[in-house]
This record gives C-alpha cells, sequence and structure tokens, in this order.
C-alpha cells in the first residue's frame, strides 16, 4: 500500500480528491470534470482506493466515489509544525504592523 505522502503526489489524483469533497461522484462524472480517459480515471481511481483515500459504493449499475477523510489524518500530523510556524510569523507581523503605525509616506 502507498502512502498518502506518494499517492497524493500526483496532481490529478489531488484533482479527484478536490472533487469527491464537494460530494461523492460517479466515475462517469470524475471523467467528465477531468476530461481524461476513462481508464485513465480509473487507474487514478485505483491508487486512491489501494491507499485508502477513497472508497466505492455499488449505485445501480454505477460506481460512486467517495473521499475517506481518515487517512489524510497521517498528512495533517505531519502538517501540524509547518502550521504552528507560519502562526508564529504571521502573529510576529501582526504585532510589527500593530506596534509600527503608517505615517505619512516620505517620497525616496
Amino acid at each position: 500500500m502507498s502512502s498518502a505522502f506518494t499517492v497524493l503526489a500526483e496532481p490529478t489524483r489531488r484533482r479527484i480528491l478536490d472533487l469527491l469533497l464537494e460530494r461523492p461522484r460517479p466515475v462517469g462524472e470524475l471523467v467528465e470534470q477531468l476530461g481524461l480517459t476513462q481508464p485513465g480515471t480509473s487507474k487514478h481511481l485505483k491508487v486512491l482506493r489501494d491507499a485508502g483515500l477513497v472508497r466505492a459504493r455499488q449505485d445501480a449499475q454505477r460506481r460512486v466515489y467517495e473521499v475517506r477523510l481518515e487517512p489524510l489524518a497521517e498528512v495533517d500530523s505531519w502538517l501540524a509544525p509547518y502550521r504552528r510556524a507560519w502562526s508564529t510569523r504571521l502573529d510576529a507581523l501582526e504585532r510589527h504592523l500593530d506596534a509600527d503605525p503608517p505615517g505619512p509616506r516620505r517620497e525616496p
């Protein structure tokens, strides 16, 4: 099984997840939205399914795919320190801007 990081490195797979985050979709709709062939879309869906990032359910004659958020916890955990670093930097910028109110601008 591929890690979420490996699977998400491919832009088309990220686009599929973006579409599925909006709502579950049948394969045909994903093909239409992505502009890929049905076999090409199915290959990406298989990789996402094997990684546990999506699941398929049968709806009459079609398969409907939906995103599974639980496996993305690995990515979220990895990103947490980076979010804290950005938050710290943005807080420092806010403090700097609050401490140094803009005055009249001088022409150079």
